[in-house]
């Protein structure tokens, strides 16, 4: 068993750890194993890093999580792609926030294709609006090397996943929950498509369910990921005009 991903792994289920947090724990200490080798006097010198953080690191209660975590990634056939890796993405890597760790299931994605563009819109989209987003997947098909994101969800996002499927372009679903699942759970058979010229991807593992609070960490995902960002029918406070404004704080989006 890779003994330096169940570091990293463990690291992501710190309690009130996030991504650059995380990252500036990685970088004073060189790596995510060596930050639970160190001691808890000294993970207190790391700026931001508090006595709850540094507790939970000494105590090594998450490394067996962590191990049942790359267990099931080994099962099921589930990639771990870490920020420092070759493969990560180039683009999401500019964002301060990037998550350092990603979990990816299903064909060989490029996710730094020469293209990427991501699709979002309302979950109640009209007939228009999935004409609209078929006619431009249509039209991206005459590139090359394109990958199109969205999040999987009803509507604008489901359409533009499965005219993907149709004009045969790599399309990537974003979930805000564990590779475990598929929400919404009738999505699962264009999920399995999906994974044949595509991929499902998360920052969560395994067991976290599809919570409110995770769908803004989703989004920020999709708008990193990609060069640009398409928004097809969406309400003026909805999750699609969210992912739009993430896109302006990550410069690649």
């Amino acid at each position: 068993m890779n003994s330096e991903k169940i570091y990293q792994i463990a690291l992501t289920l710190v309690p009130k750890v996030g991504d650059v947090a995380a990252k500036k724990l990685i970088a004073y200490c060189g790596s995510a194993e060596a930050v639970f080798k160190e001691t808890r006097k000294s993970l207190m010198m790391i700026p931001g890093i508090g006595s709850v953080m540094a507790n939970s690191i000494v105590s090594q209660d998450l490394l067996s999580a962590a191990e049942f975590e790359l267990r099931f990634m080994e099962q099921n056939q589930v990639k771990p792609v870490y920020f420092m890796d070759d493969d990560y993405p180039f683009r999401l890597k500019q964002c301060v926030d990037s998550p350092i760790l990603l979990y990816v299931k299903g064909a060989d994605v490029n996710l730094n294709a020469k293209r990427i563009i991501s699709v979002v819109g309302t979950r109640k989209a009209t007939d228009y609006g999935r004409g609209i987003t078929e006619d431009i997947i249509q039209d991206l098909s005459r590139l090359d090397d394109v990958l199109v994101v969205s999040g999987l969800a009803y509507g604008i996002d489901v359409a533009s996943h499965r005219a993907c499927l149709k004009f045969n372009i790599p399309t990537l679903g974003v979930l805000a929950h564990g590779l475990d699942i598929i929400y919404p759970p009738m999505h699962d058979k264009i999920s399995k498509a999906m994974q044949e010229n595509g991929a499902l991807l998360s920052d969560f593992i395994s067991g976290t369910s599809p919570e409110r609070e995770n769908f803004p960490k989703r989004n920020r995902i999709i708008a990193g990921l990609s060069d640009a960002t398409l928004v097809v029918e969406a309400r003026k406070k909805g999750g699609a005009l969210i992912t739009a404004e993430m896109c302006l704080q990550c410069p690649a989006g």
